[in-house]
């Protein structure tokens, strides 16, 4: 079953941007039936024709001392400022559990994985 979580995006703490996957941060309520990993995803931009392809962390971040659920989104081929902005997030496929690494780096290269697998290359 698809789930789709929308929302305004919100500020984080921008660890994203520094891995090379800067990500839109949503909300999520906390009874939200999806289970928590990395997802394929699309996403919606409140004002925008184009659909975007995605890859999604649902989860608490582990790895970085997160400690609140959350959905952050890493957009591909999309440049540009979402804070604010109403987007809608739907969760296609999961691809892997969340989990914790032992170092910034060692997520780093999960991530380049997981967007390879994603995009199918």
């Amino acid at each position: 079953m698809e789930t789709v979580v929308c929302g305004r995006v919100e500020h984080g703490r921008r660890l994203g941007r520094t891995l090379g996957f800067p990500t839109a941060n949503l909300a999520v309520a906390a009874d939200l039936a999806a289970a928590d990993g990395v997802y394929r995803a699309e996403v919606e931009i409140e004002g925008e024709a184009r659909r975007f392809a995605a890859m999604a962390n649902l989860g608490c971040n582990p790895s970085v001392g997160g400690n609140s659920r959350r959905l952050e989104t890493h957009l591909f081929d999309f440049e540009g400022s979402l804070y604010g902005r109403r987007i809608c997030v739907r969760l296609l496929e999961r691809i892997r559990d969340e989990r914790t690494f032992g170092s910034v780096e060692e997520l780093r290269e999960q991530l380049e994985r997981d967007k390879r697998t994603i995009l199918g290359r």
